[in-house]
């Protein structure tokens, strides 16, 4: 069974709102992943997204691209994406870990390869952003009876037959992009999100995340108010870019403690 329904039952107990940040395995180095994965969840973590380098990417926007070529350049593979979160599990059994990327590194693997390493290594979620749910009904079925949710992204532009095709395979939670573009661009309209997303969790049956345009404190508490969990990824990379090797751990750290603490705030006001 995946970790993240138990976290997100949990945190929900708890009156609080999961945090989820994203980087991408092998930026700046491979070495990187782990360390800093372990760092978000010090930091606040309740879930972890780790992107799959990929050359081609539709959603991400010039930050996240930028550290997937950083990556690309040192080869960084699908499986050594697995191996890394097999060796963060070798210190930590319990934070949800989701690989979120595109399709072609997993069909060039092999879907049931890819499946088996996934769950092996301790896995609990894949986000493919070009398997749309209408196609995903084959990969759906072999993720799930290994364990693993299957996440999928809805959007302002979704409609109500996307909506209802999300529902039926996906699993976990949904990740709502906040707005119209790529990653880390635009700002969000929080009135449209408020509105949105109570539809959505009625329609799907699962928590709702929000992602793409969080970008400091105070618009992760903004959309903590609403959603059941807040996704942060371009803000990351940017802070992992202006590091050094010395201070690039204690910066992230520093970056994402600061979002968790307004993410707490939040709920203590309410």
């Amino acid at each position: 069974m995946s970790r993240i329904s138990p976290t997100l039952s949990a945190l929900e107990s708890e009156g609080r709102k999961a945090l989820i940040p994203f980087i991408t395995a092998g930026d700046p180095d491979l070495t990187d992943t782990v360390p800093l994965m372990h760092v978000l969840v010090e930091a606040g973590a309740d879930i972890i997204e780790l992107g799959v380098p990929f050359s081609d990417p539709m959603a991400d926007g010039p930050t996240i691209q930028r550290a997937s070529e950083r990556a690309l350049l040192k080869k960084v593979s699908l499986r050594q994406v697995i191996a890394s979160v097999a060796d963060f599990r070798k210190t930590n059994t319990t934070t949800p870990v989701v690989l979120m990327g595109y399709a072609n590194p997993i069909e060039a693997m092999g879907v049931d390869a890819f499946v088996a390493a996934a769950a092996a290594a301790g896995v609990d979620g894949a986000l493919v952003v070009d398997y749309p749910p209408e196609e995903s009904v084959d990969f759906a079925k072999a993720v799930r009876a290994a364990g693993l949710d299957v996440i999928f992204l809805l959007a302002p532009t979704s409609t109500d037959h996307r909506i209802k095709a999300v529902g039926e395979i996906g699993s976990g939670y949904i990740y709502y992009v906040s707005l119209k573009g790529v990653t880390g661009a635009g700002n969000i309209d929080l009135p449209e999100v408020a509105r949105r997303i109570p539809l959505i969790r009625e329609a799907v049956g699962l928590p709702v995340g929000v992602g793409f345009g969080v970008r400091d404190g105070a618009s992760a508490r903004a959309l903590a108010a609403v959603a059941d969990a807040v996704v942060i990824g371009s803000r990351i990379i940017e802070e992992i870019e202006n590091s050094g090797p010395d201070d690039m751990l204690a910066r992230v750290k520093a970056l994402l403690g600061g979002i968790r603490q307004a993410m707490d705030s939040a709920e203590v006001a309410a």
